[in-house]
């Protein structure tokens, strides 16, 4: 076997490998971890309805087949959740009030934003049935669109509709904070930085945190005014673990930028499919951390938990167990110092 082939069965070993390695840190994750410092780590997943997450053995018990018994069951486990769904379709208000109804009062939802909220295109068929049919007949005929195709009141109509989704989770106090994910061509501008605080504030009160995929924030040149703009206006930068050494790579920088969050996502290493096309979303993220790679975070999660109110850290690595497993798992290395 060559080298190469044994790194890739090492970190895609298939779903029995991860249920076994979940067993020993089985409820690592079920508690908010508390810091001596008096501030509070959640870690999940970035999904928990994901087919191969679904699938019978899985990480659900048998039997477990409703969207009720799955959330529930999921929030017994793990304290927060990312929602995904948010970013191809506009959340729906009756959805997110059963998701408070089928979750403790102290489990968090983090709710990744609608694609025309960060310029970023979406199935025309996918908009709701008023905003459809208010469309101009052009631009119904896009099988995609964009924002800026959309006329201001229809522009306007779509966050109103964003904020109105979500709004039992806010209201409930189970809104963690919106992600606003910018895609890989949003580089850094004046233009761009205005953006970013146009959509903090379309959504406040509602709490943001921005996510980049374009390295151009994070050079030399930019680092520091990237930091400063973000921590003057307190919006939390979405630290990432990604593939490295390609022209999509996000350096995994750490900072705390504001004072009540820090969210740290990990996306899988997995090079050969990170800038691949035509593949499921699920299979760019098919990775399983080894307990290594983990650690090499839990002093960068330690710091910055010590300078926010609270840390999130999800896993987006979210094929089959792989998200669960290492969330346990990283949750098992963060508590492992406070039980020393």
């Amino acid at each position: 076997m060559s080298e190469r082939e044994s790194a890739t069965l090492s970190h895609d070993p298939g779903p029995d490998v991860g249920g076994r390695r979940a067993q020993a840190v089985e409820d690592a994750a079920v508690e908010p971890i508390a810091t001596p410092g008096g501030s509070v780590v959640r870690v999940g997943t970035a999904s928990w309805t994901d087919p191969t997450m679904t699938a019978a053995g899985v990480f659900y018990p048998v039997g477990t087949d409703t969207a009720e018994e799955r959330l529930q069951y999921y929030a017994s486990r793990f304290t927060v959740v990312e929602v995904d769904a948010t970013y191809y379709a506009l959340p729906a208000r009756r959805t997110a009030e059963l998701w408070v109804e089928r979750t403790p009062p102290d489990f968090l939802f983090d709710v990744k934003a609608h694609a025309l909220l960060t310029g970023q295109p979406t199935e025309t068929r996918r908009l709701p049935k008023a905003l459809r049919d208010a469309l101009p007949t052009d631009v119904a005929a896009k099988p995609r669109l964009y924002a800026k195709d959309l006329p201001a009141e229809l522009r306007n109509a779509v966050w109103d509709a964003f904020r109105d989704g979500v709004e039992p989770l806010a209201t409930a106090g189970q809104l963690g904070a919106v992600f606003l994910q910018y895609p890989r061509w949003f580089f850094t501008s004046s233009e761009n930085r205005d953006a970013i605080v146009e959509a903090a504030e379309r959504l406040a009160p509602l709490r943001v945190a921005v996510e980049f995929r374009n390295a151009t924030w994070f050079n030399e040149k930019n680092l520091e005014r990237t930091l400063r703009f973000l921590t003057d206006r307190a919006i939390p930068l979405v630290m990432v673990d990604e593939p490295q050494g390609l022209k999509s790579s996000v350096p995994p920088i750490v900072a705390t930028t504001s004072p009540q969050l820090a969210v740290v996502r990990f996306h899988g290493r997995r090079v050969e499919t990170w800038e691949a096309r035509g593949i499921p979303v699920v299979e760019r993220f098919r990775y399983l951390y080894q307990r290594n790679e983990l650690a090499e975070w839990v002093p960068r999660i330690r710091r910055v938990a010590a300078e926010a109110r609270d840390t999130h850290v999800l896993m987006n690595n979210c094929y089959a167990n792989y998200g669960s497993t290492n969330a346990r798992e990283l949750a098992a290395l963060l508590l492992e110092p406070l039980e020393g």
